[in-house]
C-alpha cells in the first residue's frame, strides 16, 4: 500500500507537469538527480537507482528488492536577444509594382524568452530475489523546450511562443545472463502537445492589394496540435569486477504526425481586410505536421577507484539529422507554413567523480561538453535559440535510513553567443519573406536545481 501511494502521487506530478524545458536541442536529459550532480557521466554503467530505467535498463540487475524514485528538476534559463530586424525589400522583390517601400526597420522589445519550467519524473523497479529478471517503468518527459517573448518583440513574425511537451510511459525488462552480462529491452509509448504562435505582418501582406501598412497591422497565429507514437530501447551492461562497468543503451527515433488546428486574430484590421484575407486562406484551419524526434546511443564507463572514490565518463551521440524541416500543413489549402532546420547529429561528452564521505553522504562532481545540433546561424530560429555549453555541476546524496534517501544536484550551463541571421530574401514564396530579417545575437545561460526522494524496501 506504501508503494502504492508514493507510485500514483508521483505519477501525477509527472502527468500534470511533465515535458516544458530549455535544453540543447529540445532532448531532456534531466532524468535523474544523481546523474546531474555528475553531468550524467557514466549514466548507462553506473546503475545507481531506479532511474537507470531511462538511461540503461540493464542496470535493474544491480536493484536489490524493490525501489521507487521521485525526481524533480528546476530549470532557469535566460535568453536575451540583441540585434535588429526588418521586412523584405518589396520594391525589389516587385519591382512591377510602383510605390512600394524598400526595407521597413521592425521596432519591438529585445525581451527574455526563456521560461522557467519543472520536469518531474518518476522511476519503480523490481528485481525479485534469487531471479536473473527484473522489471521497470519509467514515466518522464525525454523532448520539451519553453521559449516565449513578448507579442511586440523585433522578431514576433519569427516566432512568439513554443511550448513542446512529451510524457513518456517506458516499461523495460532486464536479464542477467551471467555474473558480466545483463541486457534490457524496453517499449514507450510517448504523447507529443505543442502549441506554436508567431505574430503575422498582415500589413505587409495586404499591402499592394488592400493598402496595408507593413510592421503596423500585425496579426497573430496559433498553432496547437498533439500525437501519440511508439518507440524502444535496449541496452547491455557489462561487469568487469565488482569495481568496474560498461554499459551501452540505444534509444529509438519517433516519427508523429500531430493533428490539431490553427487559428489566427486580424489585430486592427478592417473588415474588408479581413474578408480579404479569409478568402486567401487566412483563416482558422485544421493543421498537422509530420515530426521525427531522434535516436541516440550511449556509451558510458564506471569505476570505483578506492572504497570512497568513483569516477565515470560518458559519451552520447544524438541523431538529431532527422529534424530536417518543420511543416504545418493546413488543411484549407494555405501554403504550408516551413521552417527549414538542417539539423546535424551532436555529441555530448562528459566526466564526473563521486566521493563517500562516510555511510551516509556521497558528494558528486561532473563537466560536460554539450554540442549542438544547429550548424549555423541561418538555420537558427527564437525558437531554440541554442548553442553549444559547457555544464559544471555538483551534488550530494544523504541517505536517511535502510529505506530512504534523497538526492540535490545544481547545475550550471555555461552557453557561448549564439547568432542568428535569418534573411527575408527576395521571393514572395520564401519561407522567411514576410517574417522579414533577424540579425544578432542571444546571449543565453542555465541554471537547474534537483531534488530526489528515493524509497527503497
Amino acid at each position: 500500500m506504501r508503494f502504492a501511494r508514493v507510485f500514483i502521487t508521483g505519477l501525477s506530478l509527472v502527468l500534470i507537469t511533465a515535458g516544458t524545458s530549455f535544453a540543447a536541442g529540445f532532448a531532456i536529459i534531466e532524468q535523474s538527480v544523481t546523474g546531474l550532480g555528475n553531468a550524467f557521466a557514466g549514466v548507462a554503467a553506473t546503475a545507481e537507482d531506479a532511474t537507470t530505467v531511462f538511461f540503461n535498463p540493464a542496470g535493474m540487475t544491480r536493484i536489490k528488492g524493490q525501489q521507487v524514485v521521485v525526481g524533480t528538476h528546476f530549470i532557469i534559463p535566460r535568453s536575451d536577444f540583441s540585434g535588429e530586424a526588418q521586412t523584405a525589400d518589396f520594391s525589389a522583390a516587385f519591382p512591377s509594382i510602383p510605390g512600394l517601400p524598400g526595407p521597413v526597420p521592425i521596432a519591438g522589445s529585445t525581451d527574455d524568452g526563456g521560461e522557467n519550467a519543472i520536469v518531474p519524473n518518476l522511476y519503480y523497479v523490481y528485481n525479485p530475489e534469487n531471479t536473473p529478471w527484473a522489471f521497470g517503468i519509467g514515466v518522464n518527459a525525454p523532448f520539451g523546450l519553453v521559449t516565449e517573448w513578448d507579442r511586440d518583440w523585433v522578431g514576433r513574425y519569427h516566432a512568439v511562443k513554443s511550448d513542446v511537451q512529451t510524457i513518456n510511459i517506458n516499461p523495460a525488462v532486464a536479464y542477467k545472463v551471467d555474473d558480466h552480462f545483463s541486457v534490457a529491452l524496453g517499449v514507450s509509448a510517448q504523447q507529443i502537445d505543442a502549441e506554436l504562435s508567431s505574430a503575422v505582418d498582415f500589413g505587409s501582406i495586404l499591402m499592394a492589394a488592400a493598402g496595408g501598412i507593413p510592421t503596423q497591422n500585425d496579426g497573430f497565429s496559433v498553432l496547437e496540435a498533439d500525437d501519440w507514437a511508439y518507440t524502444y530501447n535496449i541496452g547491455i551492461l557489462y561487469e568487469a569486477d565488482e569495481n568496474t562497468r560498461l554499459g551501452i543503451h540505444y534509444r529509438s527515433q519517433v516519427n508523429y504526425t500531430a493533428k490539431g488546428d490553427a487559428r489566427f486574430e486580424y489585430g486592427n484590421l478592417s473588415a474588408a481586410q479581413i474578408a480579404l484575407l479569409k478568402s486567401k486562406n487566412f483563416a482558422d484551419t485544421n493543421a498537422s505536421a509530420d515530426i521525427s524526434l531522434p535516436a541516440n546511443v550511449s556509451m558510458s564507463v564506471y569505476h570505483r577507484c578506492t572504497p570512497r572514490l568513483a569516477i565515470m565518463a560518458d559519451a552520447t551521440v544524438t541523431f538529431w539529422s532527422s529534424f530536417d524541416e518543420l511543416r504545418v500543413v493546413f488543411a484549407n489549402g494555405l501554403q504550408d507554413n516551413v521552417t527549414t532546420e538542417n539539423w546535424e547529429d551532436s555529441w555530448r561528452l562528459s566526466l564526473g567523480a563521486t566521493y563517500s564521505l562516510n555511510d551516509k553522504m556521497d558528494l558528486r562532481f561532473g563537466v560536460a561538453y554539450d554540442q549542438t545540433p544547429i550548424p549555423s546561424p541561418e538555420y537558427r530560429t527564437p525558437r531554440i535559440p541554442g548553442e553549444d555549453r559547457i555544464w559544471l555541476a555538483g551534488g550530494f546524496g544523504y541517505r536517511l535510513n535502510e529505506a530512504f534517501k534523497l538526492d540535490f544536484a545544481y547545475t550550471h550551463l555555461f552557453v557561448k553567443d549564439a547568432d542568428i541571421n535569418k534573411r527575408a530574401g527576395l521571393d514572395p514564396t520564401g519561407e522567411n519573406f514576410f517574417r522579414g530579417d533577424l540579425v544578432g545575437t542571444f546571449d543565453n545561460t542555465v541554471d537547474i536545481a534537483s531534488l530526489q526522494l528515493t524509497y527503497s524496501f
